[in-house]
C-alpha cells in the first residue's frame, strides 16, 4: 500500500524483536505478549470488543476514511479542534462496535516512512490495561496515520480544568496518579522508557472511567522537532539546555501531573517548590477538595512531586519508586472509576451492518431520475391505473408536477390556507 509494503513493515518487526529485551511481566501486566504479532487484515476480520484480542496492523486510507466519515471536521477529537497541527478523529470501522481514534499527521511530520513504521511498530507492541493501546497505523503515499483504542469520556485536563457538574474527587485523583505511573512502569520495562509531552492532556478515560495514557506521546520526535508543546514554565530544565528527552524528563513531567492532581490547576513547578519549601503544602491543594482529602496522603503526594521537579535529573526517583509510593494510597480499589467521576458507564452500542444499496437504492440516494426510470423499465414496472407506458419525457414531468403541487400544499398550509393545501 502506497509507499509502505508489507515486505518493509516485515524487516521491521524482525529487527525490533530482536532488540527487544525480555521482562518478566510485572502484576499488573495482564495483556499479553502473545497478542503483540503484527499484521495486515482486513478491517473486517478483526474483533474489537476484546482489547486482549487487539493484533497491530496496517489499515488502508480508504477504511480510515470510511471510519471518520472522509475525515469529517465532525469527528473531530483534539482538544484544540481543527486548529491542532495532528488531528484526532474518532471513527467506527465497518462492522465493528467499538471506536477507534485516529491521529492524522501533517505531509511534513513523517517525511521517511520507513523511519515511521518502525517507530508505529515499536509502540504498537506494547498492550496494558494502562494504555490507550495502538492497533495500527496507515501509510499510504503522503499519508501518515496512527490508530488507537478510542476513549470516550474526555481527559484530565477537561475533568480537572473545565469540569460542569463536580470536581474529580481525592480518591480518584490518586488512582489517577498510580495508573499513570504503572503505564509509565510498563513502558520502561518493556524497553520503551520516553515519554514525550507528559501533560493532563495525555491522560484520557475509558468506557469505564480508567485513567489511561495516551499511546501516542510514545512515538519520538519526528521532523517538527518538539517533544513539548506545553508553556516553557513546565518543561524540563534539561530539556531546555540541550533538547533531548530522557527518562528523568518524563519523570519531572509526571511531576507537573502531580501539582495538576494536588491542585486542580496549572502551577507552574518553580511557584509550587516555593511553596513546598516553605511548608506551605496546603495551598497547593484544590480549593474544591476542603475537607474531603486526607493530610497524610496529601504530604506523600506532595513530597514525590518534589522528588519529580528535582533540577538534577539524577535526583529524581525512577518509575519504579512512583508506583511503590503510590499504590499504598489506592484505598478504594473496589469503587468503579466512571462512578467517582461522576459519569454515566458507556455502553458500546450493537455494531450496524452496512448492506451495499440496491440499484434502486443507488439511484434514489443520487435522485438520478433518468437511472430510476430505465430499473423501472427493465423490470417492466407498471401503476396501479393502467398498463400504458409512459416515455421518458413524461414520466418525468409527472413527477415534476407532482413535487411541484406538493409544494404548493406545504406553503399553503404554512400560510394556514387551508382552501388550497389540499
Amino acid at each position: 500500500m502506497g509507499c509502505c509494503q508489507s515486505s518493509l513493515f516485515t524487516r521491521v518487526k524482525e529487527t525490533e524483536t530482536e532488540k527487544q529485551p525480555q521482562q518478566q511481566p510485572q502484576p499488573y501486566q495482564q495483556f499479553h505478549s502473545s497478542n503483540n504479532n503484527n499484521s495486515t487484515v482486513s478491517e473486517t476480520e478483526k474483533d474489537f470488543s476484546d482489547p486482549s484480542s487487539f493484533t497491530f496492523s496496517e489499515f488502508s486510507l480508504s477504511d480510515l476514511k470510511s471510519a471518520t466519515n472522509n475525515f469529517s471536521s465532525e469527528y473531530i477529537v483534539s482538544e484544540s479542534g481543527e486548529k491542532a497541527p495532528n488531528l484526532v478523529y474518532k471513527g467506527r470501522l465497518q462492522n465493528q462496535k467499538r471506536w477507534i481514534a485516529v491521529k492524522k499527521f501533517s505531509k511534513a511530520a513523517w517525511p521517511d516512512p520507513k523511519q515511521f513504521v518502525e517507530e508505529a511498530s515499536g509502540v504498537g507492541k506494547l498492550r496494558h490495561p494502562r494504555l490507550a493501546n495502538l492497533i495500527g497505523y496507515c501509510c499510504d503515499g503522503d499519508e501518515r496515520l496512527l490508530v488507537a483504542e478510542f476513549m470516550p469520556n474526555d481527559t484530565l485536563a477537561k475533568h480537572l480544568f473545565h469540569w460542569e457538574n463536580q470536581t474529580i474527587e481525592w480518591a480518584m485523583r490518586l488512582r489517577v496518579a498510580l495508573y499513570i505511573a504503572q503505564a509509565l512502569h510498563y513502558c520502561t520495562s518493556e524497553g520503551r522508557p520516553l515519554y514525550h509531552d507528559l501533560n493532563a492532556y495525555r491522560v484520557l478515560f475509558d468506557e469505564e472511567g480508567d485513567p489511561r495514557l495516551s499511546c501516542f506521546g510514545l512515538m519520538k520526535n519526528s521532523r517538527d522537532g518538539k517533544s513539548y508543546s506545553t508553556n516553557l514554565a513546565y518543561t524540563p530544565p534539561e530539556y531546555l539546555r540541550n533538547g533531548r528527552v530522557t527518562p528523568e524528563s518524563v519523570i519531572y513531567s509526571f511531576g507537573t501531573v502531580l501539582l495538576d492532581l494536588l491542585s486542580g490547576k496549572h502551577i507552574p513547578p518553580s511557584h509550587a517548590l516555593d511553596m513546598i519549601q516553605g511548608k506551605n503544602n496546603m495551598l497547593l491543594m484544590d480549593s474544591h477538595l476542603e475537607g474531603k482529602f486526607s493530610t497524610e496522603e496529601a504530604t506523600v503526594v506532595v513530597n514525590l512531586a518534589s522528588k519529580c521537579l528535582q533540577y538534577e535529573p539524577r535526583e529524581r526517583p525512577n518509575t519504579k519508586d512512583l508506583v511503590t509510593t503510590l499504590a499504598p494510597l489506592h484505598t478504594k480499589p473496589d469503587v468503579r472509576s466512571h462512578i467517582m467521576l461522576g459519569i454515566p458507564k458507556q455502553e458500546e452500542a450493537p455494531s450496524t451492518p452496512q448492506r451495499p444499496l440496491s440499484a434502486m437504492g443507488e439511484a434514489c440516494s443520487r435522485m438520478d431520475l433518468t437511472a430510476i426510470h430505465q430499473i423501472l423499465v427493465a423490470t417492466h414496472y407498471r401503476d396501479d391505473e393502467g398498463t400504458n407506458e409512459l416515455s421518458f419525457q413524461e414520466w418525468t414531468q409527472q413527477m415534476r408536477d407532482m413535487l411541484e403541487a406538493r409544494k404548493r400544499g406545504d406553503y399553503a398550509f404554512r400560510d394556514k390556507d387551508f382552501k388550497n393545501s389540499y
